[in-house]
This record gives C-alpha cells, sequence and structure tokens, in this order.
C-alpha cells in the first residue's frame, strides 16, 4: 500500500509538520503544500526538531534522519496535490479559511482523490459545503503530538461514502494508528465529547471546594486515568457490574454538572490571558522553565504507556 497511495498534507504547522513526517516514516509518498518560503521553512524546523529527539533516543542515526527530510516535498503551487490519492489538511481551524481552502483544492484534485479534515470540532458537513464530490469527503482526527498518540477518529458526513472510510482507515492501521469510526457528524466528535464531559466535572468539583486541582488531576491520573488505558468505560463498567452501576447512577447523575456555559474556573482564565503552558500560565504555573518540563515528562510516560499498550 506504501508504494502506491500517495499523500497531500496541506499545511505548515506543528500538526502538519509532525503527520508528514509520519507519512514518510511509513513510505508513504508525501508532498507538503505551504503558502510561502517562510511556512515551508518553519515546517522544515519543526520536522528537523522532532528527528533530532530520534537522533538522541538512537532510534535513528544522523544520516536516516536526512533522508527522511529529503523525502518530504514542499510546494506553493496546490497543483501539486494533482497526482495524490489522499489529502490531510490541517490549517486554521476557522471555518470560513477551511471551506474555502476546500473549495480550491476539490477542483484541483482528481475525481477520486479522498479528502480529510484535521478539524477538532468543526462540522465536517458544514466544512464541505463548497467541496466538489462531498461523497470522498470526511474527518481524519489526530490528537497532540502526533508522532505518540496512537488514536485517530475519522468522522464520517452525511455524504462520505464506504470507500473514502475504508481507505483512510486503512491508511491509519499502516501507520499503526488507532482508528475510530464517528458514524455521523456530531459536535466534538468521540473523544472531545468525553473529555469536555470530564473536565465539566472536574470544574464543578474545585469550584463547589470538594477538591484542589492537584487532587483531581491525581485521582485522574492514578485512578480513573490507569484504568482507562487498559480498558474503555464500557469495558469497566461491565467488569464492575452493570447492576452497581445502575444503582450510583440513581443517586449520582442528579449532582453531576450539567453547566451548559463555559464554567467560572476556565472563564476567568481566559478573561486574564492565562491560557495554559502556551501563556506560562493556566490552572497551574508553568513559568521558569517548568513549561519544558511538563512537555518532557508527558512526552516520557506517553512513550512508556504506548510501549505496554502494544
Amino acid at each position: 500500500m506504501n508504494d502506491t497511495i500517495k499523500i497531500g498534507i496541506a499545511g505548515a504547522g506543528t500538526m502538519s509538520s509532525s503527520m508528514a513526517l509520519i507519512f514518510v516514516k511509513n513510505g508513504f509518498d508525501t508532498v507538503v503544500h505551504v503558502r510561502s518560503f517562510a511556512s515551508a521553512e518553519r515546517a522544515e524546523e519543526n520536522i528537523r526538531t522532532a528527528l533530532s529527539s530520534d537522533i538522541e533516543s538512537g532510534s535513528i542515526t544522523e544520516q536516516e534522519a536526512e533522508d527522511l527530510l529529503s523525502r518530504i516535498k514542499f510546494s506553493m503551487d496546490p497543483g501539486c496535490f494533482r497526482d495524490r490519492d489522499l489529502i490531510v489538511e490541517s490549517i486554521a481551524e476557522n471555518l470560513e479559511i477551511k471551506q474555502n481552502y476546500w473549495e480550491q483544492i476539490s477542483q484541483v484534485v482528481s475525481d477520486d482523490c479522498v479528502l480529510a479534515t484535521n478539524t477538532s470540532g468543526l462540522s465536517i458537513n458544514a466544512i464541505s459545503e463548497r467541496v466538489k464530490g462531498r461523497n470522498r469527503f470526511l474527518g481524519m482526527h489526530w490528537f497532540n503530538p502526533p508522532h505518540l498518540v496512537p488514536l485517530i477518529e475519522i468522522i464520517r458526513g452525511d455524504e462520505t461514502d464506504d470507500r473514502s472510510t475504508a481507505l483512510v482507515r486503512e491508511v491509519a492501521l499502516h501507520l499503526n494508528k488507532k482508528p475510530v469510526l464517528c458514524k455521523k457528524d456530531a459536535p466534538g466528535f468521540i473523544a472531545n465529547r468525553i473529555q469536555y464531559a470530564i473536565l465539566r466535572e472536574c470544574m464543578e468539583i474545585v469550584e463547589r471546594g470538594i477538591a484542589d486541582p492537584e487532587d483531581v488531576d491525581a485521582a485522574m491520573k492514578y485512578g480513573l486515568g490507569f484504568r482507562y488505558a487498559a480498558l474503555g468505560p464500557f469495558e469497566v463498567a461491565d467488569l464492575g457490574g452493570l447492576d452497581i452501576f445502575y444503582h450510583i447512577s440513581e443517586y449520582l447523575n442528579a449532582d453531576l454538572s450539567n453547566a451548559t456555559e463555559p464554567q467560572k474556573l476556565i472563564r476567568d482564565c481566559y478573561k486574564n490571558g492565562d491560557y495554559g503552558v502556551k501563556t506560562g500560565k493556566g490552572i497551574y504555573d508553568y513559568r521558569d522553565g517548568r513549561d519544558q518540563e511538563v512537555l518532557r515528562k508527558r512526552d516520557t510516560l506517553y512513550k512508556k504507556i504506548i510501549e505496554a499498550l502494544y
């Protein structure tokens, strides 16, 4: 398959760069469409940074890294996608920008080319409104950092056909990823709906004074997170006994948060410009080098979990 499927990547950000590297590592012919020389340089620098980490770990040599980088082609011409079989777009998370981009690209590529957007929550149906051949359009949602997180969500639009869905799933499996199918276009798809339900209740716990953020995070990491790394929620319920879960839900569901707007804790952080690691402060303080420390720890733990799961 690697010898026949040709991949196009749209965008030059962190996600796009990482995806391009993953594709070439797995033998796919890959070209990246960028807006400018500066964008190409940024993408190449992102890829070099990722490769330097691989060199330091001993997983590849410097020569192998250079060979991989040389196989990633960059172009400012949308015509670079004319011979591609699958395009994966990861440009700005803005509906109008994505619609305009796909309206243009769907006219350039062949009628058989499958079109996938790496949106984390925008409507697949809405993005594809002006696409030529909406039957071949769908979501392919990667998770950050793409080179470590195994999950890929495949999201069907109302008109997505089985052939396009099957191709994206097959490609994901060849990348050694774990694809899941979201059968209909719903806000947040699968993972973000679950993630935000958890985050909403975590905020409720802190705002009601039940526990501090540190203890909420600890409960997740060493209890629920530990469990969910091995089992899904339905498997946990089956193993624990649905009768027990039923009786708990009789009294607990009524006390859980049903907030429909952003809660005070996250609203205050947002208004203060405290966005987390990217600004040096969020729920926690990431100044004085703690941001890099947290990221290194995250990546180290992710790698250990991946080794255990695979």
